[in-house]
């Protein structure tokens, strides 16, 4: 049976009748005090997950389904791997900076070694990743690509199916619909991981300093269990937190590219000091800082206007679209049930002006934008976020004078090391003579 080929899931009646011949472990273990949840690997004060039937159950993972001690999860082994035929089809070229971690990466996946890929935003990473997945594959490997957000997998699908047109790739993400398939390529959300045992023989993981996945020591979890014990496990990042650099320094090859492929150097952020912007975008008064800015950005090109939060946005919202009747105005967060819809025509320049949360920090690549970040001080603007958010800008096509504009009424020690940080890898880019000047 196929669909359990490295996978670890809950049994169920569909497959009892082929029990000799698959693996079962029990869904939660005893450990006295505590119960360990044999998916998630979280352990459990028993008092605090006692069900009335008398079993335990498992809050950390509900949401992949519920599991309590009275249940079994069945594994299958994946077959020996076997050479096949694989088409690459790509017509893009590598820049040398590109070809250089390429190559290191396929190295990485023959000597069954990690490996980072600390790369700018916009630098390529994707591309760069083709040739491995080619090989991994070509040798009957099985490969993953995990990200911890859905947006990121729904632009990753396209392409990597665009490039390996006659592989069936599986998709995988919460309130996907889509049954699922064995494939020996999968696209899917690092909690989907969590179903997975021994599976992967390369995988990549996206965004690995991004929501949720950082921190979160039920994804780690899944990441060691999802891959093979001969497998290239390797991380991609453009902000990678010190934390997680000191953890693999000594077991991780790292490779680093602080330049785009169109050698431009990235947009650098502008301060624009906004007294008490949070009061002035709920109630609707003294917004012509703002509407000045957006008249002028959005007369070359699109504008992204990034709000700290949902009730914020949906004030300002209100506000913006009376001072603007000509633009075509929109909003999107996370819990938008048409967020893929208005993301999608974002990309095809339906919209002007779109409003947003810090859902679109990264992992969507739209032409022909300028950025505002509204609140650049409030506190869910961390380091990280502000670079991933600048990189927003100038991604792909002709160079189109996008901006980054922070608005701000307290400069905070993330403003200041977010623009440390990018003017620090311009300057590294240009030693390097990775980009040309504008």
């Amino acid at each position: 049976m196929e669909e359990l080929w490295g996978r670890r899931v809950l049994l169920t009646k569909q497959f009892s009748a082929v029990l000799d011949a698959y693996q079962t472990f029990p869904a939660m273990i005893d450990q006295g005090a505590y119960m360990r949840c044999t998916r998630c690997n979280t352990e459990l004060l028993k008092t605090a997950i006692l069900l009335p039937s008398g079993f335990y159950y498992c809050p950390s993972c509900i949401q992949m389904g519920r599991i309590d001690s009275s249940l079994q999860l069945i594994h299958q082994a994946e077959p020996a791997n076997q050479t096949r035929e694989v088409f690459l089809d790509w017509q893009g070229t590598l820049t040398p900076a590109q070809e250089e971690i390429s190559i290191a990466l396929c190295h990485s996946l023959a000597q069954k070694k990690p490996h980072l890929i600390h790369a700018v935003t916009g630098a390529g990473k994707t591309e760069i990743l083709f040739e491995a997945i080619y090989r991994a594959l070509k040798k009957g490997g099985r490969v993953a690509l995990a990200s911890p957000r859905v947006d990121v997998c729904l632009e990753l699908y396209p392409r990597l199916q665009e490039v390996f047109p006659k592989e069936t790739i599986a998709l995988l993400y919460g309130g996907n619909e889509q049954k699922y398939t064995y494939t020996s390529l999968v696209i899917c959300t690092t909690h989907q991981l969590l179903h997975f045992y021994h599976a992967f023989d390369f995988l990549i993981v996206d965004e690995v300093d991004s929501f949720p996945f950082q921190g979160d020591k039920k994804l780690a979890y899944a990441v060691s269990q999802a891959t093979k014990e001969d497998s290239c496990l390797t991380y991609l990042t453009a902000t990678p937190p010190q934390a997680l650099l000191k953890e693999i320094q000594a077991s991780f090859i790292i490779s680093q590219l602080p330049a785009r492929f169109h050698r431009r150097p990235l947009p650098e952020p502008e301060f624009i000091w906004w007294n008490h912007w949070a009061a002035h975008s709920k109630k609707g008064t003294h917004l012509g800082k703002l509407y000045q800015l957006i008249d002028q950005l959005s007369q070359k090109n699109h504008v992204l206007l990034f709000c700290p939060s949902i009730h914020l946005m949906d004030c300002l919202f209100q506000h913006v679209q009376k001072h603007f009747p000509d633009l075509q105005v929109e909003k999107v967060h996370a819990d938008d049930d048409q967020r893929k819809e208005k993301v999608t025509k974002m990309r095809q320049h339906h919209y002007q002006l779109f409003l947003c949360t810090t859902i679109l920090e990264r992992g969507v690549t739209f032409e022909n934008v300028s950025v505002i970040i509204l609140g650049a001080n409030h506190p869910v603007f961390t380091k990280a976020t502000l670079v991933q958010i600048s990189g927003r800008v100038d991604r792909k096509g002709a160079y189109n004078f996008g901006r980054v504009c922070f608005l701000y009424d307290e400069q905070t020690v993330a403003m200041k090391l977010a623009l440390k940080e990018i003017k620090l890898n311009n300057q590294l880019a240009r030693k390097r003579g990775l980009v040309d000047e504008l």
